[in-house]
C-alpha cells in the first residue's frame, strides 16, 4: 500500500501545505542566489492558496526554512 501523494494533489491554505510544496519545488530549481531562488520558487507556487492569501508570510516561511533550518545545504 502506498501512502505517498504528490504534493500538488493536496494543497491547503495553511503554512504546512505551503512548506511541503516549497520544499518540493526548491529541490528542483537551480539558482546560486538564495533570495532570488526563494522568490522564483514562490513565483512558481503563485497559485498555491497560502501564497495567494499570505504572500508576505509565505516569503518569511520560505526564508526561515532556508536560512534558519539550513535544510537544503
Amino acid at each position: 500500500m502506498k501512502f505517498h501523494r504528490n504534493v500538488k494533489e493536496r494543497t491547503f491554505n495553511n503554512a504546512d501545505s505551503f512548506a511541503m510544496s516549497f520544499d518540493e519545488e526548491w529541490q528542483k530549481f537551480e539558482c546560486e542566489n538564495e533570495i532570488l531562488k526563494i522568490n522564483k520558487v514562490i513565483d512558481l507556487l503563485s497559485d498555491h492558496p497560502f501564497v495567494k492569501s499570505n504572500p508576505e508570510t509565505a516569503f518569511q516561511i520560505a526564508n526561515f526554512r532556508i536560512k534558519s533550518l539550513r535544510k537544503f545545504r
